[in-house]
């Protein structure tokens, strides 16, 4: 079946209808039937499919780039900036590496859809993409859609579900008491204002209260742990849109700068037509030239055989005169 997805989109519904037929005919309805329900893809969901068969190395990238971006999350029980410096560290590598896949994976597309005649515009790019970002965020997931044989557009999971591939759940004992939040000091500027000020706020109301029972302090130390947590996944949202405006505009980037290579071209092309006008008129020109200049040597030349022709006339007269005086003469005498 994979097949079916590999051809070019205005052949998968004769191949489908086809593959169908041969299906039945060998008795398998069963199979033909699954055949059967498979839809068309989009025109963006088989632009993503070409890029899986045909560009398996770029795309292959991508789904690494994503388990890494989801590996190198931030603990949430870590207490030790180096640590989260570590995994933030970790991260922007992951998503600089994940960006660049896309921005490969974009431009093929781009030349994909000009080639199989279809507009690459900014909402189809920006489909592609966001399928692309999708099929990385499930690639974890054992019940995710298969790479290679989408019918349709993807949307990346929500946030809460892709906190929960990127983050292992707190393990804490019933009872035990939490260890209270730390301040950041030696934070990087990668961490955001809102973790730092929950960090800071948990320390200073740890500090300020003076013997509370273990129960109180269990409860506010989880409070408070909550509240960072709050503000931990906040600040992620931020940064997913934030990522996902990147795309775009990359996308949008990526759009533009094929207009520009296509206009370059075109201004190639009618500069060159120019030339050659320009190369024609001249030699036109030059003819038209030449052509005065033999016109101006053929008159000079009319006019010089219009005299030896008058000269001719007036010497033929004269013979003449002369002849018929001798004729004369000679009858005299």
């Amino acid at each position: 079946m994979d097949a079916l997805f590999k051809l070019p989109l205005a052949e998968f519904i004769g191949a489908r209808n086809e593959l169908v037929a041969r299906l039945k005919r060998g008795g398998r309805s069963d199979d033909a039937n699954l055949v059967k329900a498979m839809a068309k893809p989009s025109v963006s969901a088989w632009v993503v499919n070409q890029l899986y068969w045909y560009h398996r190395e770029e795309f292959d990238e991508l789904l690494a780039a994503g388990g890494r971006v989801r590996q190198a999350q931030p603990s949430r029980t870590s207490a030790h900036a180096a640590d989260m410096r570590e995994s933030l560290e970790a991260r922007r590598e992951s998503l600089e590496a994940r960006r660049e896949a896309l921005r490969r994976l974009t431009e093929s597309a781009t030349a994909m859809l000009g080639d199989a005649g279809h507009n690459p515009t900014p909402d189809t790019l920006h489909r592609i993409t966001t399928t692309l970002e999708a099929v990385s965020a499930y690639a974890s997931l054992s019940d995710g859609p298969t790479p290679g044989r989408l019918s349709r557009d993807l949307d990346p999971p929500g946030f809460e579900s892709l906190a929960s591939l990127m983050a292992g759940a707190l393990t804490t004992k019933a009872g035990a008491e939490l260890a209270p939040a730390t301040p950041l000091q030696d934070a990087p500027s990668s961490i955001t204002q809102t973790d730092i000020a929950v960090t800071q706020t948990a320390s200073s109301r740890t500090e300020g209260d003076q013997g509370p029972s273990p129960v109180g302090d269990v409860a506010k130390t989880r409070e408070l742990e909550e509240a960072r947590q709050a503000g931990i996944a906040a600040a992620r949202a931020s940064l997913e849109d934030a990522e996902r405006q990147l795309t775009d505009a990359m996308a949008r980037a990526n759009q533009l700068e094929a207009a520009r290579e296509k206009a370059d071209a075109e201004a190639h092309q009618a500069e060159k037509e120019l030339r050659e006008l320009e190369e024609r008129l001249k030699k036109a020109s030059a003819d038209s030239l030449e052509a005065a200049e033999r016109s101006q040597s053929i008159a000079a030349e009319t006019k010089e055989a219009a005299q030896v022709l008058e000269e001719a006339k007036r010497s033929v007269e004269i013979a003449s005169k002369e002849l018929e005086s001798l004729l004369r003469q000679s009858a005299a005498g």
